[in-house]
């Protein structure tokens, strides 16, 4: 006779479908919400601010090519694209300019798929704001401890989490909008092991991709939902498998004992509080020496001129992405080269007293005093980082005059011991919507986004954010 206890639930991907069909609007904190809303805030300015540069017009002019149009809006633009079109241009707009939100210890940018996620997929069916939140959170939430797992360890054998454990994240958050049961929400997680990636190939040459990836992890993890809802048979062990997640990219680097962080404290401890804001528009590893930078400058009124030798003390796990190889480094080509250069930014910095979008542009890249300064920044190991928890940074200036100077950045600003504020984050939103669209518009939209729980279609969001 079967038996009529419940089956132990004791896989990655089972807890984290119980836990994101379980989790209801009524049951997330109201501190959680409200940040989840400023996140989701922050992003949304980001992607307008994007609508400004070439690479967000040959998207929308290639998925165009492909759909000929859509029902659904995109943010920043008139037109209307197919579900996963719309999906993916709304996560090219949030990262493109690599100004948005990251998971300290995941290592992921979250808000630049799950927002896609819930938006897109939201719209088509006509979600209330309170259940786009739900699902959001309950995507952020896993795809933040799915990163914490590896350790920083996806970057280091040349993964862009953001693009691979996102994707996961996004499952789980279109799965729970579809109504999927928990078995299809496995299937869903096991079919998108197949369907995530990231690579890391973009910082030899300043190559577009990544900001592909978390647009391409909602499709992902939108296609997989779908798939499991018609009964497509995915692989149940994607996180544990002899080829599941952990084991096929990290390989030796992978240790069983650290799969419990992708479960830890569901619905106890919230990730949600733990994803920083970012202050500068440059990869997170770079943030603790940008201020360092300013710091030293505002601190000594140091002359520039006057410096004879830069050294940056980065994380170790950090140095593949922004600080080698050195050459290209000290001379980017591009706007992308130069958001994962130490010795860009730091020289940017301490010339300017800032590193903003300005920053990046064509002359700022070919400035030829910050290229020579940043022919005089070095880096070593920091024997005392604080990754992945934090990513601290420090600067060591040797001046012409035998001056030694540093200033130390132990936890980096905009991580959750030292997030922005919320006023903070409005601003950073009204400075990078304001660069696309009048003040008006830009209150609009805030006041639709940070009372998102109160909307009863997120279609009506939708259009507010594509302009009507």
């Amino acid at each position: 006779m079967p038996s009529s206890a419940p089956r132990r639930v004791s896989l990655v991907s089972e807890r984290l479908a119980h836990f994101a069909l379980t989790l209801t609007f009524d049951r997330i904190p109201a501190a959680v919400v409200n940040r989840a809303k400023h996140l989701m805030l922050d992003a949304v300015g980001i992607a307008l601010a994007s609508t400004g540069f070439d690479f967000a017009h040959r998207t929308l002019s290639a998925l165009r090519a492909l759909s000929g149009g859509g029902e659904v809006p995109v943010i920043g633009f008139s037109e209307r694209l197919p579900l996963r079109d719309a999906a993916l241009l709304d996560g090219v707009l949030i990262h493109g300019l690599d100004y948005d939100d990251t998971h300290t210890e995941g290592v992921v940018h979250t808000s630049a798929s799950h927002l896609p996620t819930v938006l897109a997929l939201g719209a088509a069916r006509h979600e209330s704001g309170e259940e786009a939140l739900a699902a959001y959170v309950a995507g952020v939430e896993a795809a933040a401890r799915l990163g914490a797992v590896a350790k920083g360890g996806f970057h280091q054998v040349g993964f862009h989490p953001t693009g691979l454990v996102g994707a996961f994240g996004c499952a789980l958050a279109a799965g729970k909008l579809l109504g999927l049961t928990a078995e299809q929400l496995v299937m869903a997680q096991g079919i998108t092991l197949s369907a995530a990636s990231g690579s890391l190939e973009f910082l030899e040459d300043g190559a577009w991709t990544k900001r592909f990836h978390p647009g391409w992890a909602a499709v992902a993890g939108i296609t997989a939902a779908h798939l499991a809802q018609h009964g497509f048979v995915g692989a149940r062990r994607a996180y544990e498998g002899r080829f599941g997640l952990y084991r096929s990219h990290l390989q030796e680097r992978f240790e069983e004992k650290n799969l419990g962080l992708a479960t830890a404290g569901l619905g106890e401890v919230w990730e949600v509080m733990q994803v920083a804001v970012k202050p500068f528009p440059a990869c997170h590893f770079t943030h603790a020496c940008a201020d360092a930078a300013i710091a030293l400058r505002e601190r000594g009124r140091l002359d520039p001129s006057a410096i004879e030798r830069v050294t940056a003390l980065v994380p170790a796990e950090v140095v593949k992405t922004v600080c080698e190889p050195e050459a290209n480094k000290k001379r980017p080509q591009n706007p992308y080269d130069a958001q994962f250069s130490i010795p860009f930014i730091v020289a940017s910095a301490l010339l300017r007293g800032r590193f903003s979008l300005d920053e990046l542009a064509p002359e700022a890249i070919a400035d030829p005093q910050i290229l020579a300064l940043a022919d005089r920044v070095g880096y070593k190991v920091d024997p005392n980082s604080g990754f992945p928890r934090y990513y601290s940074g420090e600067l060591l200036v040797e001046t012409t005059d035998g001056r030694p100077l540093s200033h130390r950045e132990a936890i980096n600003r905009g991580s959750s011991e030292r997030p922005l504020s919320e006023a903070e984050i409005v601003r950073k939103f009204h400075d990078n919507a304001g660069r696309a669209t009048s003040p008006e518009r830009a209150r609009e939209i805030a006041h639709a986004m940070l009372s998102l729980e109160e909307a009863g279609d997120v279609a009506t969001l939708a259009r507010t954010l594509g302009g009507g």
